[in-house]
Order: structure tokens, then C-alpha cells, then sequence
């Protein structure tokens, strides 16, 4: 254990309590979502906080000299929404058998289903020792708070197995990612698709890119106008899918403030006017696609902002890959691939563990097949 024996593990309900560099030291600099900052625009802007139903429950481990080796962002809920990876059938299945599926903990980002670290260590500490002490302090938080379950969403492969062995139940999902397999430019990806695909691709691109004039936008180029349009563009879409808009204008003053030169903001215009807008976060390696919105009159406008400028802007940068997001098999046509994602879950009830288990077994046969058919069958790209 460096720097002493004895560590101490607290829980903390608000992440303005550790120091931005001391959480990022953890953290890392590959994935902006796990950072400090935008943890902290979450909960300043109230959209994570106890009254939304995410209580942050942070769990931290110190040495004996006080300096923090690893940390988990976590949260107590009240609900299952903002999650992306869907338990509303067990809550209703385990409350109609009698029990309380609510309060729950939640080991993920808000409102964000990005794959990425959660549990985070310290560089040069001793990471396998560490994180198992991390899984150890939140399953010990959870019998505290006498919770039906524990479920920690879009977690890393690797810490998955060693979740898997501390006992957790892991559950097998897929979103749409693009994959840079050297490219030098867009041309170059779409030599890779087959003749009708590379030709539809083209067609949307010449007839969205007419009359409209596309930026990307980073850093101090950032302004509040920009984002005052993004934010309407936002709501359109939220309501266009009788959804609830998790995220509040606050929100996203806060990341502009703290995180603007990790955000990427893909702005469209005709004649002066924005018509769409695509807000994606840039990591070491990867553009996580993010939100987006758009006025429905201009045809092909959200493939263009959303996917193939995303594109465009990974082979420039020499980024590995493109997220997307959740959802979305319309992806696949524009060579984003089905790609697993992972959970990991602890249920407290052994008969409740029991069923969940056995779905879970099914649901992952499930993903697989319906994985292999989607790429064999509707891949774009000439030799899958």
C-alpha cells in the first residue's frame, strides 16, 4: 500500500469536497466524462443532485497520509431514469413479489451512456489491490443503505472481470461505434463501403451540404450563443420524443465553463441562422457523440452533423474511434458497427439474484445472435 498501511474510506455527497486535481489524478485523462469538472457541472447545475433522484454517494479511499488513491462515483436513486441500461422490468417484477426494489445504487455518469472507468486509482498505485478494496467500500455502502441492488453501467471490460469475480452479476449490451482503421481521409473511409452504400452516403452529403455552411467549434471559440442554440435544438428533440429533458440550460453553462476545450460543438446554418447542432466530447482517443438537434425541414442535415463530420473530424485528429450513443441500427449504414458494452450488477436477495441471473444468461445469448446478424447482414463495408 503506498505511503502507510492504514486507509480510510469515506463517502461524500457533493464532489466539491475533493480537489479537481487530486479526483483527476484518479480519473485520468482519457475519458472526459469521469472527470471532476463534469461531475461537478452536474451537480451544480442541480440536474444530478437528491431532488432529481441522484444522490451522490461518492466513495473514496485514503492512506494513512490523507492523499487519495481511488474513488467511485456513485449514486443513491429513487428511480431508473437517465440510465440507459434498462432495469424497469426487475423493479416491477421484485415489487410485485413483494419486495422494495427503491432506493438502488447506481455506480455510472448521469445521463450518460458512455462506456469508461469506474474505479478509478491513482496512477503507479496498486490498481488490482485498489479497485478490489473500491468494490469492497461500495458493497459494504450498500448493506449500509440496505438497497435491493447495486448496479454499475457502461463499466470497462476489464473491470468486469473483476467484478465478476467479487460475486457481481454482469449483463452483455451494444451500441453503434465507428472504428478507424487508418484512414486519411473521408474518401478513403468510403472506399471501404460497398459501391451502393459509398453512393448513398455521397448523395446525402451533396444534397444537405448545398445551401448550409457547417462549423466546428472548440475551446474559446465556444460562445454563449452557440450554446443558447444547441439548448433549443436540445429541447426540440427531447420533445419530439415525449421525452424528459435530463439536462438543464445550467448544465450546460457549467461544462462550457470548465470543460470547453474537451467539447466539440458541430454547428450547421443557412443564410446567418443555425438549423441543427451536434454537441460531442473529445477524449484521448475517442468523439463521444453526445446530443443533437435540428429543424426537420432540411433533409439528411442529422447524418451529416451527427455521423459523417464526426467522421470527418476523428481521421483528422487520428482518433481511434467515434461513439454515437445509445441506440440506433440506422447506424449501421453509415459505418458505425454494433459494439458490446458491459454492466455489472449486485442484487441483495438470493431468490431475486436467481431470476436476474438466469435472464441475464438468456439476454446475453440474445445479444450476441442479434449482434452477429446486424453485422453480417447489414454492414456497409466491403470485407467485415
Amino acid at each position: 500500500m503506498p505511503d502507510g498501511e492504514i486507509t480510510a474510506i469515506k463517502i461524500i455527497n457533493d464532489i466539491s469536497k475533493v480537489d479537481t486535481k487530486v479526483w483527476n489524478l484518479c480519473a485520468g485523462p482519457d475519458n472526459p466524462f469521469v472527470s471532476h469538472e463534469f461531475l461537478e457541472a452536474l451537480e451544480r447545475s442541480k440536474a444530478a443532485c437528491g431532488e432529481s433522484g441522484w444522490l451522490p454517494q461518492h466513495l473514496l479511499i485514503e492512506d494513512s497520509n490523507g492523499d487519495l488513491l481511488g474513488c467511485v462515483p456513485c449514486y443513491l436513486k429513487s428511480h431508473s431514469y437517465g440510465e440507459y441500461v434498462f432495469d424497469w422490468g426487475w423493479a416491477d417484477a421484485f415489487e410485485r413479489a413483494g419486495g422494495q426494489y427503491y432506493p438502488k445504487l447506481q455506480i455510472s455518469v448521469p445521463f450518460t451512456p458512455v462506456t469508461g472507468p469506474r474505479l478509478l486509482v491513482k496512477e503507479n498505485s496498486q490498481n488490482s489491490e485498489i479497485k478490489q478494496m473500491l468494490i469492497s467500500g461500495v458493497c459494504e455502502l450498500a448493506e449500509r443503505c440496505k438497497v435491493s441492488s447495486m448496479h454499475i453501467t457502461f463499466c470497462e471490460k476489464e473491470e468486469v472481470k473483476i467484478l465478476k469475480k467479487m460475486d457481481f452479476l454482469t449483463r452483455l449490451g451494444k451500441q453503434f461505434h465507428w472504428h478507424n482503421r487508418g484512414y486519411t481521409n473521408f474518401d478513403d473511409f468510403l472506399g471501404t463501403l460497398t459501391s451502393r452504400k459509398r453512393k448513398t452516403i455521397r448523395k446525402e452529403r451533396t444534397t444537405v451540404n448545398k445551401d448550409i455552411d457547417i462549423e466546428i467549434l472548440c475551446g474559446d471559440d465556444l460562445k454563449t450563443k452557440h450554446m443558447d442554440a444547441f439548448y433549443k435544438f436540445y429541447l426540440s428533440t427531447v420533445e419530439k420524443k415525449w421525452a424528459h429533458a435530463y439536462l438543464n440550460r445550467d448544465f450546460f453553462d457549467k461544462i462550457q465553463d470548465l470543460l470547453s476545450e474537451k467539447i466539440i460543438l458541430i454547428m450547421a446554418r443557412q443564410d446567418g441562422n443555425f438549423i441543427g447542432s451536434a454537441l460531442n466530447f473529445c477524449g484521448s482517443d475517442t468523439l463521444y457523440g453526445r446530443n443533437w438537434g435540428g429543424l426537420p425541414q432540411f433533409k439528411f442535415l442529422y447524418f451529416e452533423v451527427c455521423f459523417y463530420r464526426a467522421i470527418e473530424f476523428a481521421i483528422e485528429k487520428g482518433l481511434k474511434r467515434v461513439e454515437a450513443g445509445a441506440q440506433g441500427p440506422h447506424k449501421i449504414s453509415r459505418g458505425y458497427l454494433p459494439t458490446k458494452t458491459y454492466s455489472a450488477h449486485w442484487i441483495r436477495d438470493p431468490a431475486f439474484r436467481s431470476a436476474v441471473s438466469k435472464f441475464l444468461i438468456q439476454e446475453q445469448k440474445e445479444t450476441k445472435w442479434e449482434m452477429d446478424m446486424l453485422t453480417k447482414e447489414l454492414s456497409p463495408y466491403r470485407n467485415n
